[in-house]
């Protein structure tokens, strides 16, 4: 079963994502353990993706849309 990821999870699945589902994970709880205190934010935020991340199955991470493409106007507008 699919969870609904926010924006933030999918970005910050999107930057630990190591190819795998069970990787991620790990990465994301290997990160979480060099948090400070004053980042109470980005350990909930982590702590919420990873529930998330296990609470799917591998095909399910492995069609989740962390690289979306974009079309080539929005991917070549260099804002003139």
């Amino acid at each position: 079963m699919m969870k609904n990821f926010t924006h933030d999870e999918i970005n910050l699945t999107a930057i630990y994502d190591t190819g795998s589902r069970e990787g991620t994970i790990k990465s994301l709880a290997d990160m979480r353990g060099y948090l400070e205190q004053d980042e109470q934010e980005l350990r909930t935020l982590t702590d919420s993706t990873i529930s998330k991340l296990e609470a799917i199955s591998d095909a399910d991470y492995e069609a989740l849309d962390l690289y979306p493409e974009f079309g080539e106007d929005e991917a070549s507008d260099n804002g003139s």
